[in-house]
């Protein structure tokens, strides 16, 4: 079984929407849609593959502004974020009038707590709940494969933004530290944008959840 990626920015905040499948069976998932499903739905046809869910990691316009509109074109069911976002995804016309983008609310299919899996292109994936970005904030990860998905939590060199009215710097840092940092230097994450890095290198060098950050 092996896993292929590829990562598609979209909307004007250039997020990574990422497709993850199984070379050999091309069934795989889509991750954070943030908007362009048009786009997202012509990488789906050039990979040839099969779409079995859609995963939200968090319910911020940029990450799921497309998701009940690929939902509904792709005939999928929607996982995730945790259900502390709800108010986010409900409010998701509200977000994208501010930026021209025409979006609908999004009501997942099935909510996800820390503890429980999601599949993965035949993979399981833990579920991480990460908060200080947003409160419903989660993470995917599987240490068996060292890959996980961290949307906007962790970054290279730098974290998720918490000047919301919702944002919790502290809860941030403890997530990073307390959940990600210790499954391992080499595990390889995609974030929600620019380039991905590891954990290893982000524990090392990060300058606000590094061994040199305060």
């Amino acid at each position: 079984m092996t896993l292929a990626a590829a990562i598609i920015p979209v909307t004007p905040f250039q997020q990574n929407c990422t497709l993850i499948w199984d070379d050999e069976t091309k069934e795989g998932v889509v991750i954070d849609p943030g908007g362009d499903a048009e786009r997202i739905q012509e990488a789906i046809q050039q990979a040839g593959i099969t779409v079995q869910r859609i995963l939200l990691t968090h319910g911020h316009l940029d990450h799921a502004g497309a998701a009940a509109e690929l939902a509904e074109a792709l005939g999928v069911a929607i996982e995730g974020p945790h259900r502390a976002d709800a108010f986010l995804l409900d409010g998701l016309p509200e977000q994208g009038a501010k930026y021209g983008m025409d979006c609908k609310p999004v009501t997942p299919n099935r909510w996800l707590e820390e503890g429980e899996s999601v599949q993965i292109a035949g993979h399981d994936f833990a579920v991480l709940h990460c908060p200080g970005h947003t409160p419903g904030h989660v993470v995917f990860v599987n240490t068996g494969l060292g890959f996980a998905l961290v949307g906007d939590v962790l970054f290279q060199g730098s974290v998720g933004r918490t000047d919301f009215p919702y944002g919790d710097t502290a809860a941030l840092i403890a997530a990073i530290r307390g959940k990600l940092f210790p499954l391992g230097d080499d595990i390889q994450f995609i974030c929600g944008h620019g380039p991905g890095s590891t954990f290893g290198a982000e524990r090392r060098t990060n300058p606000y959840a590094g061994e040199g950050a305060r």
